[in-house]
This record gives structure tokens, sequence and C-alpha cells, in this order.
């Protein structure tokens, strides 16, 4: 295996520790894996283009071996930790982030097998998999009648919450029995709309986005019900009437997205936020294409304590083919195949008013979006009664959530940054900014 190319060598270099303990998975490994990752617990330590690897001397007569593929990451490590990645591998990580793992022509033999391994894995041709069995008419035809008729019952509950007025909504418990049967009507997607209303009644003006909210889940169903069986003429088109079926909660199989098209591009990885509700943890990646300019976001799930994907690295470029969900508006997808390393830099970015008319595009594509991931150019932190995100044309509102920037504002120093967020309704939550030195900080 040949030595780094200088190209890939600067890009490695730029990992830096907020990078690092952005993979752990909790609070005590990040803690722990700072305590491996002083200079003197390792041994045999060495890095190339491909992969980073070391001995950490532990409580037995042997010392840990860990090595990390720097280009997924992947983490391997003969401790007994169920962790993943372990602190061994973390510490790894950190020491060589800090300058403290010298270069090397070539892996250790073992770094070696492991990776031929991995790659043979890659390689392999997959296996012919059973075609799964032809879809029950019957069945499909009886789940669609069941959800017609819940979405019947919470057209009628609308109807009902509109006359009466919103005073009697403030009770939280009122939304239960409704929500059940939603689900028992095999519609999770609104279902689970219906559940997070009570979440709108904490803030100082719940009655108007309460109203909202309902309008928009009226505005669904008024799409359902002009959407026709799949294959006669549609009114709404193909790609609005499956944003729709998506939003009810008819899921599309993963197979079947990977087995349609892939947009190969070098994906910047923006950020990341994780989400638990009941006991389950969503990781959300957002993802933006350096040459197409398509926003992606790839979900991940675990039961709450357990670990998240954590192959892609905020601020880290991949060169990658990602397949997209079906939809009006596609933005969720499966990172399908991936070519080459990772290397790292700025993303370009947009102007505010570029910034407004994307999101624009985004909501007629899908009037239901809540969220949606932009790199905003030469922009800083400013109070204005709120706190905006200000560039030379104007400024955005950060969410209320956000309170006040102060890393934003420490690593600006009142200087432009190109920085990426997350558009909400309510206003933008920041993910990472890039300084003047192309440094991601987190």
């Amino acid at each position: 295996m040949s030595g780094r190319p200088d190209s890939v060598r600067h890009v490695i270099e730029r990992w830096n520790r907020d990078q690092v303990l952005a993979l752990a998975p909790d609070a005590p490994s990040q803690k722990a894996a700072q305590g491996v990752s002083s200079p003197g617990k390792w041994s045999g330590v060495g890095v190339t283009a491909d992969a980073v690897w070391g001995e950490c001397k532990g409580s037995g007569s042997k010392p840990y071996r860990a090595c990390v593929d720097l280009t997924e990451p992947a983490y391997k490590c003969t401790c007994p930790s169920r962790k993943f990645p372990c602190k061994h591998a973390l510490g790894l990580l950190l020491l060589w982030s800090a300058g403290g793992v010298p270069d090397a022509a070539e892996p250790a033999d073992w770094t070696a097998e492991w990776l031929d391994q991995r790659r043979a894995r890659a390689a392999r041709p997959a296996r012919a998999e059973r075609s799964d069995p032809a879809p029950d008419p019957k069945r499909a035809e009886q789940r669609e009648q069941r959800v017609a008729a819940g979405l019947e019952e919470l057209e009628r509950w609308l109807a009902d919450q509109v006359r009466q007025g919103l005073a009697g909504a403030r009770r939280h418990d009122q939304w239960d029995g409704l929500v059940k049967r939603l689900v028992d009507a095999q519609a999770p997607g609104v279902a689970g709309t219906v559940s997070r209303l009570g979440s709108v009644l904490t803030a100082e003006d719940w009655p108007a986005r309460l109203l909202g909210e309902y309008s928009l889940i009226h505005l669904l169903l008024t799409a359902h019900r002009r959407a026709v069986p799949e294959g006669a003429p549609d009114a709404l088109g193909a790609g609005l009437r499956q944003t729709v079926r998506t939003r009810i909660g008819f899921s599309v199989a993963k197979e079947e997205v990977l087995a349609g098209e892939t947009v190969r591009d070098r994906w910047d990885v923006l950020g990341r936020r994780d989400e638990e509700q009941d006991r389950l943890t969503t990781r959300r990646v957002w993802l933006r294409g350096r040459t197409t300019g398509r926003a992606a976001l790839v979900l991940s799930f675990a039961p709450a304590g357990q670990a998240l994907d954590v192959s892609l690295v905020t601020g880290t470029t991949m060169d990658a083919g990602l397949a997209f969900y079906p939809g009006s508006a596609p933005l969720r997808a499966l990172v399908a195949e991936r070519h080459g390393g990772v290397s790292a830099g700025a993303p370009p970015g947009s102007s505010l008013e570029e910034a407004l008319a994307e999101v624009a595009a985004a909501l007629a594509g899908d009037p239901w979006l809540d969220s949606w991931p932009l790199v905003l150019d030469r922009v800083a932190p400013v109070r204005d009664g709120g706190w905006l995100l200000g560039g030379p044309d104007g400024g955005l509102p950060l969410h209320p959530s956000a309170g006040v920037p102060w890393r934003l504002l420490a690593v600006s120093g009142g200087h432009p940054l190109t920085v990426a967020a997350e558009w909400t309704p309510r206003g933008l939550l920041p993910l990472a900014a890039w300084n003047e030195e192309g440094l991601v900080v987190l």
C-alpha cells in the first residue's frame, strides 16, 4: 500500500477534536476516550491515507489493538467493550487529531489484514436474494380502506375543533385516543403528526401555531382524498402523490430505493441532530452535493442508549452515490455506494436570498416540510431584537431554542463565516461553521 498523497494528507489532518468526540456513542465514552488519548498510553501507532492504528496499554498483559478505517470511518478493537466506537478507537483518533501519530508508508500487518478483509467484502458480488413474495392485493386493499376510514374520522375531528374553537385544546390528553385509532387504521405517519400537537401548547403564540398545524393536516387529508388509485391518471402528479402517501404512513422499502437511480457527487456532511422519542433515538444527518447542489437527509435509528451510525462525520466530504426516496421534493436518501476516501474543507455557500428561494421551492413541492439544510455564505450572528444570522443582504432569525449563539460569536469575532444550518418554520438551527482557515467548528 503506497503512502498518502499530499492532498489526502492535508485533508486527513484537518479532522479536529470536536469531530472525533462527536463520534462517541455517549458522554461517558467521550470522557473515557480523553483518558486514553495521551501518547504514553500508545505504542506502534501510524497513519496512512486509509487507516490509523495503534496498541493501547490496558489492564491485561497484552495491549489492545485498535484501528480505524478513515474512508468510512469504521472501527476495530480487541477490547471487550460493547460500545461502538470504543474508547480506544476514539482515543486513537484524538491522539491522531492532535498530531501524535506519525505517517507510515504502509499499515501494520494486522491492520492491513483487516482492511483487506473489508475491501474483499465490499467487492464481493451480492448474493442473489430470494425475491419477496408479491404483495397480497386483498391485504393492500384492506389497508387502503382502513386508512381512508381513519382519515375520515380525523377530518371530522378537525371540523369539530374549528367549530368549537381552540379554548379546549389545552388538554394534552385529548389527542391520545385519536392517535391510537389512527395507528390502528395503519396510518402511522399522520398519527405521529397528531401526537406532536401537544408540544405546540408550550409556546406563547400557541393558538396561531396550533391553527397552522390543523391547516396542514387538513391539506394532507384533502390531498389524499384527491389522489386516485395507482396507475390511473393522477391530478396530483406521481411525485406529490408519493409525498402524500409517505406523510400518511405508507413506507417505501429500502431495497426498492437502492434499486433505483443514484446521484453521485462529492457530498459535504453539514451536521447532525439526534432526537429521542418513545425510547427510540433518531439521528438526522444533513448533506449537500457540491456539483448538483442537492440537499439530502440520511436517517438512522437505534433504541435509546445504543450506538447509532457514526460513518458520516460532520465537516468531511465524501465521493458517494445517494439513492433518494421518491417524492415531489426528494430529500431523504440512503448512501448506496462510496468511491474513495473522504476530504475536508468549507462547503460552497449561498446568499440569504438564494437560500430563501431554495426553501420556497422545497415547500412548493412538499408543503408539510419542517426542515431543510442550508449553507449560508458570509454571515455572522447579530442581535436585532432576537438573534439572527446576518449578511450583506439581510438576516434570518435563529430558532428560539438556539438561545445565545455563544460559540458562533466566539468563532466569528464579528467577521463573516460559512455556516451550515437547519431551516425550520420557527428559525434556523446552526449545525456547523467554518472559520477563515476552513476548519470546521461544530
